[in-house]
């Protein structure tokens, strides 16, 4: 059995080894002040779209900015809003650490001199004297002190703005939506005043950052269809002061079109250990509002017991429980599917098997225990009620789910072993198939048995282990591919209508990361 590895136990011991560190001993003077609280930021990268680069100056030490794993260089940077003298950096660093890396200024924001270069770092708390001039600080990383990335809880710049205007913006008032379409908001807002003036505005989706106007509307598209969400307002000055947000709207965009009635939510790979992308991805759900959830594996982490199941998985996608659909996942056969069976009941056993079948409208679906099949290559006995249950479908539309997908572009790529399952799918021309497994998101075009592209009489398929554990980078798209990600969590959103089907891709930040469909069922 393939056991899939997360970070379970790795951070908490890489964080035991971690001793504080002052670089340089480095108190402010009387008259600094910290400049960079709440200032722009730009980064290299991030690991997820609640990883951004904000959440290192947003004084709150439990958030923090995340860059891609396993790459170098890679960096922070933090416009300050105007010419400063800076007299102290002070870096606080998650696990994932730099061990070596330079603190930059910059006057424009893209010509970087190098005021300091520090190397032999081992984490924890980086406090260090500089003097130093500049609008802009960045912290580039050159070496990374793990396996991971680089991160940062908080990154405080201090010392005096040359202009002097430290007064914030008053908070936008009056914030409203003007109307929604199935794909939009429109917003509205009363000006903000400042004692020098002020120069835009930010208009936040569920606490980020989706747009930058100067005046005081905005329409935030390309947005999912009949879903909830909740926006703010804040305001900005010329030297970068940010006021408090606004009253919060919450404005919810209208249905995809008449007649669909069922939402279905789906992911796979959900529940961590040690990453809480799952509560996240769960909050998605909250907005939703969806007739019922599927899961395609990997429900829990790292094993699958009933303990984890209720610390974890309970605590976010559990809300939903009652109207869940399970698949198995391997890490649940890891307790032999004992907490999983535990946990779901008779949902997960509706006939005294972890295999069953469900119908929701025109569209009959299959959850598939894929483990056996996956080990072995055979599993004669599902099969054979796999068959028998396809051949007593009544309804036009058929999906199947399972953990262990048959054509895949990530690091576990296409498995002979998973052909007889797929066949059997093929062979009663259902319409979809999805799986997890790898972490990351694809569709594919439909497929034939030997994987080649047939868009008369092949099988649609998509990846969506994309529920919450730690993402896997390594995809390499294979033939049929039409859309695929792996740098943020998030759910696909089935709207069913009829005898047809369409899906958004949701990510955590509440984009619309793809969009596929109307299909027709087969």
């Amino acid at each position: 059995m393939i056991k899939k590895h997360t970070r379970a136990g790795v951070a908490i011991a890489l964080f035991a080894l971690v001793v504080p560190q002052i670089a340089a001993s480095g108190t402010a003077n009387a008259a600094d002040s910290l400049l960079s609280a709440n200032k722009p930021t730009t980064v290299s990268s991030v690991e997820a779209e609640t990883f951004g680069g904000a959440n290192a100056v947003d004084g709150n030490s439990t958030t923090r900015w995340a860059s891609l794993e396993g790459v170098d260089p890679q960096w922070i940077a933090v416009d300050l809003g105007g010419a400063a003298t800076i007299s102290r950096v002070k870096l606080n660093w998650e696990v994932a650490y730099a061990s070596e890396y330079k603190i930059q200024t910059s006057s424009d924001g893209s010509s970087w001199s190098t005021k300091n270069t520090l190397t032999g770092q081992n984490g924890g708390i980086d406090d260090i004297a500089i003097s130093t001039s500049g609008r802009y600080v960045r912290i580039y990383g050159t070496k990374r002190g793990t396996t991971y990335g680089y991160s940062l809880w908080d990154l405080e710049v201090w010392g005096s703005v040359s202009n002097g205007d430290t007064v914030a913006p008053t908070a936008p008032s009056g914030l409203a939506s003007t109307g929604t379409t199935s794909s939009s908001v429109g917003l509205q807002w009363t000006a903000s005043t400042d004692n020098v003036g002020v120069t835009g505005y930010e208009v936040l989706r569920n606490g980020n950052v989706v747009g930058t106007p100067t005046g005081t509307t905005f329409t935030d598209s390309g947005l999912a269809s009949g879903t909830a969400f909740t926006y703010t307002v804040r305001a900005r000055d010329l030297a970068g002061n940010v006021s408090a947000v606004s009253n919060a709207v919450q404005a919810t965009t209208l249905p995809a079109g008449p007649g669909d009635s069922i939402t279905v939510v789906a992911a796979g790979d959900i529940a961590s250990l040690t990453n809480t992308e799952h509560y996240e991805t769960a909050k998605l759900i909250d907005q939703i509002k969806p007739n019922h959830i599927l899961t395609v594996g990997d429900n829990q982490y790292d094993s699958g017991t009933i303990t984890e199941f209720r610390n974890h998985y309970d605590k976010s996608w559990g809300r939903y429980k009652s109207i869940t659909h399970p698949a198995t996942g391997n890490h649940e056969w890891e307790d032999n599917l004992n907490g999983y069976k535990s946990y779901f009941g008779a949902q997960a056993y509706p006939a005294g098997k972890p295999y069953y079948s469900w119908e929701a409208g025109e569209f009959h679906f299959v959850s598939f225990d894929s483990q056996l099949m996956y080990d072995t290559g055979s599993d004669s006995t599902q099969l054979n009620w796999l068959k028998a249950d396809l051949a007593a479908n009544t309804k036009p539309c058929v999906v199947g789910y399972w953990h262990h997908p048959r054509f895949n572009s990530g690091n576990y790529g296409d498995k002979s072993k998973m052909a007889p399952l797929w066949n059997a799918f093929a062979d009663a021309k259902a319409d979809l198939v999805l799986s997890g497994h790898d972490h990351h998101y694809e569709r594919l075009k439909p497929l034939n048995k030997s994987g080649s592209i047939d868009e008369t009489n092949g099988l649609r398929s998509a990846i969506i282990g994309i529920g919450g554990d730690y993402l896997y980078k390594d995809v390499k798209p294979r033939a049929g591919v039409e859309n695929w990600f792996a740098d943020t969590h998030g759910v696909v959103k089935f709207t069913l209508s009829g005898r047809s089907y369409s899906w958004e891709v949701i990510d955590t930040a509440g984009r619309v990361r793809d969009k596929a469909g109307p299909y027709t069922c087969r």
